[in-house]
């Protein structure tokens, strides 16, 4: 009896070898990223991902009248 594609690429997906994307290293750091430059892009992070969503619920009356 045949197996369903689902499950023999499943079954592909599982007997292929993952490569590494990220380049893993062991050594320091070459550029040292201050306290300040974290919370910058901590901040915007949180803006681009929270901003729209936050929008988005502060106007869901005006979308629903629509």
């Amino acid at each position: 009896m045949p197996l369903p594609t689902v499950s023999r690429l499943f079954r592909s997906a599982l007997r292929t070898q993952l490569v590494s994307v990220a380049n893993v290293s062991s050594k320091p750091a070459k550029h040292n990223v201050t306290a300040g430059e974290q919370a910058i892009a901590m901040t915007t992070l949180m803006v681009a991902i929270l901003g729209p969503s936050s929008w988005i619920l502060a106007h869901l009356e005006d979308y629903k009248k629509k």
